[in-house]
């Protein structure tokens, strides 16, 4: 008989696989530091340039004295130790860029600039209160936040102004709709957020010339007679104070 003939097997040769290098992991995110977080609380207005006058005569620049003062105390008390309370001096238009130039030097992370509202003159009614002359106009109401697409970090200070926004609907206070009608003239101005209250208006230097995020808040009508009386109650100053610590503990974590 023949031999079997062996059949050979042959082993193929190993593929060597190569280990992707993994990629660099992104870092995380930074963690808001409080402490850290500049936050000026202008006051609107000056000694010199008062701002509106109230129904009862009293000036807009003590309203927003008393309560840029409650807030800077709120934010720092909350752990905002470097928030500054901002003091401007002198005539209304050369103080804005004051306000700016002071911002944009101390490298604010958000600039808040505090006022209250009137109306224009076209709708005020004449009273006496106190046996002086005054005027008053109780057809509008409510508080309202100002936006510039000019400003360069346009986003964040849309978005700060929504989370205030939010915070003070959440304690039952309304919003002032009156921008968006066509009655207001050159006080017209466009809402970004209906829900909330966030007007745009670009033009308005503290809010356009700032490097960093910034907004206004018109806090309240005091040429309303009732709101004026809110104005003027430290209960009400005090929920507007925590809306604004609470709205900037949600802003310095996100943005």
């Amino acid at each position: 008989m023949l031999a079997p003939i062996e059949m050979s097997h042959a082993v193929p040769a190993r593929k060597i696989v190569r280990a992707k290098p993994r990629p660099n992991p992104k870092p995380a995110p930074e963690q808001c530091a409080p402490a850290r977080f500049r936050i000026v609380v202008d006051v609107g207005h000056t000694a010199e340039a008062l701002g509106a006058d109230s129904a009862r005569n009293d000036p807009e620049f003590a309203f927003n004295l008393r309560l840029a003062r409650l807030i800077a105390e709120k934010l720092k008390s909350d752990g905002f130790a470097t928030t500054r309370l901002l003091v401007t001096e002198g005539r209304a238009r050369p103080s804005l860029f004051k306000r700016v130039n002071a911002a944009n030097d101390w490298r604010a992370d958000l600039f808040l600039s505090i006022h209250h509202d009137a109306v224009p003159d076209k709708f005020l009614e004449e009273w006496e209160f106190e046996g002086a002359r005054s005027h008053f106009s109780d057809r509008f109401s409510g508080h309202s936040l100002f936006v510039s697409r000019q400003n360069p970090r346009y986003a964040a200070s849309l978005a700060f102004a929504r989370l205030l926004g939010r915070e003070l609907k959440a304690q039952d206070l309304t919003y002032a709709h009156q921008y968006t009608l066509p009655l207001m003239g050159r006080y017209r101005h466009q809402l970004l957020d209906k829900d909330v209250g966030v007007y745009r208006y670009d033009q308005l230097v503290v809010l356009s010339r700032t490097r960093r995020a910034a907004v206004l808040l018109e806090a309240g009508s005091i040429i309303n007679r009732d709101e004026e009386m809110a104005m003027n109650s430290p209960a009400r100053q005090q929920v507007i104070a925590a809306a604004v610590a609470t709205a900037m503990k949600e802003f310095c974590a996100k943005y």
